[in-house]
């Protein structure tokens, strides 16, 4: 992506702007995506004119939703078919939107097709909001890391505050549950310690009932003493009511560690950390792995899963939820190799291998991640089919648990609506192995899996009547993505996680 290329935003209910959580560079849209954009314009101002709307309202409706997507599939199937056959490819995609063309024309059936009963916990939500004291002028620098002019507020920290994120997560999707996860801050006031998810998990039961938000602790053995990290995580601990462990082993502060302590010229405080969560508690530890552009140098190998198996074999007591996968963002997947050799292995490959060289699958303490991982895999059936269907056919249906990463790209609505559509294709399931990713697969990683981990019962989300929630979804201004879009935005908030 060049320096200061922006892509013209259209207000499209399925957002596939080029955009980023912070962490990866984000990739200009593909040939695919602008087509089935383009095609989806072509529908949307012929539907518009027929019924006499406006083109915009029409767009934002469920219709808009379903037009997208089913574009997306129809582009996807022609490029495959029309593109020559090579090794380990199939002539379709290996993954496809099932959406009727009746969805794109008719409000009804488009909300049949897209809505859902399921429980949905998002396991990996942020928000910026002010520390205790005022805002600090380390928490004015790291928003303006985004480009946050588009979410309309007068002050860019009002984008991410807690307000945002409650309409975002809770008003704008189905979202029943979240959970609040640390970000690798060690500013201070970091504008999301402990107290300030905390006091977002009281607002957010206030509103809607409790039991519905969970928080992480941070911790960073990397940083400092580990004897200080491991008092951190016991004050915490008595504190607040801390659900898991958040840690990235590839940040902050250029002081990289993995889980297993292999590598002996890195920090050595992997297997000290884990034992302080076997003392502690709770047991659960959630580790970024994956998009390893935040940090720069040898980021990238220490946001490698290679260390996952180990750790999660030495410690089986501990659950390991592995955020993003091992995804790397602009990286070819394809099937799964087993005869690869293991440095040549990249982005979720180097997962699946870790698992498989430690026998760890369906009813092993290793979960799999979507958030980020899904936004990005979703504007390529093909890619997102091999990826879902690698974790599918690793660890099964048990081991796979939603998040989508928001608010940084604001309602993860579109990304529910996306994945309830989404079918790994029978050519695939063939060719591949792959399990078919059935109405109880997605029920099981949009909330089940997660609720069984973290010992919760499934809430019912924040209802508002059917017709209510459409008529809305139309006057409401477009979900707009909050994360840096050029490759100078990203870099200007890696400075400040890694500092």
């Amino acid at each position: 992506m060049t320096e200061g290329t922006h892509v013209e935003r259209i207000p499209f209910p399925i957002k596939w702007d080029a955009v980023s959580n912070g962490e990866f560079i984000p990739p200009l849209p593909s040939p695919l995506v602008l087509e089935a954009q383009r095609r989806t314009l072509e529908h949307i101002e012929r539907e518009a004119r027929r019924r006499g709307l406006d083109r915009r309202v029409f767009l934002k409706g469920l219709c808009g939703s379903a037009t997208m997507l089913s574009m997306l599939a129809a582009c996807s199937k022609d490029s495959t078919s029309s593109s020559s056959s090579t090794a380990g490819s199939t002539t379709s995609p290996s993954g496809t939107f099932t959406v009727p063309s009746e969805a794109t024309t008719s409000t009804s059936v488009a909300g049949e097709v897209l809505g859902g009963r399921e429980f949905i916990f998002d396991v990996q939500t942020h928000l910026l909001e002010t520390a205790p004291g005022g805002v600090g002028e380390a928490i004015s620098s790291f928003a303006l890391g985004f480009p946050y002019a588009s979410c309309g507020e007068e002050d860019a920290i009002d984008c991410f505050r807690t307000e945002h994120w409650l309409d975002e997560i809770f008003g704008r999707s189905e979202t029943s549950m979240a959970i609040i996860s640390a970000i690798p801050i060690v500013i201070d006031p970091n504008p999301l310690s402990t107290a300030v998810m905390a006091e977002a998990k009281r607002v957010a039961e206030r509103v809607c009932g409790d039991g519905r938000v969970l928080i992480h602790g941070q911790a960073n053995p990397n940083v400092g003493e580990i004897a200080a990290t491991v008092d951190g995580m016991r004050a915490l601990v008595d504190q607040y009511p801390i659900a898991a462990w958040k840690v990235y082993t590839h940040i902050p502060g250029g002081l990289p560690w993995y889980l297993d302590d292999r590598d002996p010229e890195a920090v050595q405080c992997g297997r000290a950390f884990l034992d302080a969560v076997m003392e502690i508690g709770p047991r659960v530890v959630c580790v970024h792995k994956g998009f390893g552009g935040l940090g720069g140098g040898t980021a990238f190998d220490f946001a490698s899963p290679i260390d996952i198996g180990p750790a999660a074999r030495d410690y089986p007591e501990i659950d390991f939820i592995v955020y993003h996968s091992g995804y790397e963002s602009g990286g070819a997947e394809g099937p799964f190799d087993d005869d690869a050799d293991a440095d040549a292995l990249r982005g979720v490959d180097r997962f699946i291998r870790t698992l498989r060289d430690n026998d760890l699958g369906p009813e092993g303490n290793v979960y799999a991640e979507l958030g980020s991982t899904w936004r990005a895999i979703m504007q390529s059936p093909d890619t997102a089919g091999h990826v879902v269907g690698k974790l599918l056919a690793q660890l099964g249906p048990e081991r796979i648990c939603w998040g989508t990463d928001s608010i940084w790209y604001g309602t993860p609505q579109d990304q529910i609506e996306a994945f309830r559509t989404f079918t790994i294709t029978e050519e695939a399931q063939e060719q591949f192995g792959y399990p078919a990713l059935d109405a109880a697969a997605k029920q099981r990683v949009f909330g089940l899996n997660s609720a069984g981990v973290y010992g919760v019962e499934p809430v019912a989300p924040c209802e508002l009547d059917p017709a209510a929630t459409e008529a809305s979804r139309r006057a409401s201004p477009p979900s707009v993505p909050l994360g840096p879009r050029t490759a100078a935005e990203v870099r200007a908030l890696i400075s400040m996680h890694a500092s």
